[in-house]
């Protein structure tokens, strides 16, 4: 039985506000509460049906958090996404430490993306790839939106974000190759890709800020053929991930190995 207070809570951490007051966030789904049981996330209360729940903990001496078992009418009414039939749980959130290329790496880095759909795909398509580390400035989406988390699908319990100032941070990194894409770059699929640096996307509709762009020594355009104005960041995202791993696979069959 769900009770009034946890409704509440549960109610309460859709808001960035009372995320980071309470420095918890919530995951709805069997999938991505699947993913979240195998990462390091630390797991507060998990409400599930009893299905799911003797499906997926297995463990003989419980699952080592508290857990509330819910029917479905009571998770539909508790989260966002009202098909959830399953489970929903609250999570801790994760420090946010500092994250960077080291040797043989690639970072994507996201200047003011705003929409949190996007924002979970662009998780989602870093995984993909391989990529484990994903920079925001301050003003990108928050990470640890329900919409965020739905969309990654799983992913962000397996890529670390960071949330900062950029211009500093690019500033301060500048000793590795920096892309960004652009719509007058030099064509991606004729530029040579250092061995490791960062992949810069920027806004939905204005691209990246004016202050960065001294910053990106390397302005790469994905070659248009056809009417489109420009493409959704997310698949823009995927492209340029695409052919940066192609070419890194083809030189060495795996990330590259130095700077």
């Amino acid at each position: 039985m769900l009770s009034k207070k946890w409704l509440k809570f549960i109610k309460s951490l859709q808001t960035k506000k009372f995320r980071q007051e309470n420095g918890a966030f919530l995951v709805e789904g069997a999938k991505s509460v699947r993913e979240l049981l195998q990462s390091d996330f630390a797991i507060r209360i998990l409400f599930a049906t009893e299905e799911f729940y003797h499906a997926a903990i297995r463990s003989p001496d419980g699952p080592g958090f508290a857990v509330e078992i819910v029917n479905p009418a009571e998770l539909a009414a508790a989260g966002v996404f009202q098909s959830n039939n399953a489970c929903l749980a609250v999570a801790g959130i994760k420090e946010n430490r500092k994250l960077f290329a080291e040797a043989g790496e690639y970072v994507l880095v996201l200047d003011e993306v705003k929409d949190p759909g996007n924002l979970g795909t662009l998780i989602r398509v870093a995984d993909w790839y391989g990529i484990r580390k994903v920079v925001c400035s301050a003003n990108t989406a928050d990470c640890y939106n329900p919409k965020v988390i739905a969309a990654s699908v799983g992913s962000f319990t397996r890529v670390d974000l960071y949330y900062c100032d950029l211009r500093d941070y690019l500033s301060q990194h500048r000793d590795r190759a920096i892309y960004g894409a652009f719509l007058d770059g030099e064509n991606l699929h004729q530029t040579s890709f250092a061995a490791s640096g960062y992949v810069v996307m920027g806004n939905e509709s204005r691209g990246i800020s004016e202050t960065l762009r001294p910053l990106i020594p390397h302005r790469i355009t994905i070659p248009r053929f056809g009417g489109a104005e420009s493409l959704n960041v997310g698949i823009a995202a995927a492209v340029v991930c695409d052919n940066l791993r192609k070419q890194l696979t083809m030189i060495s069959g795996q990330w590259a190995v130095d700077g």
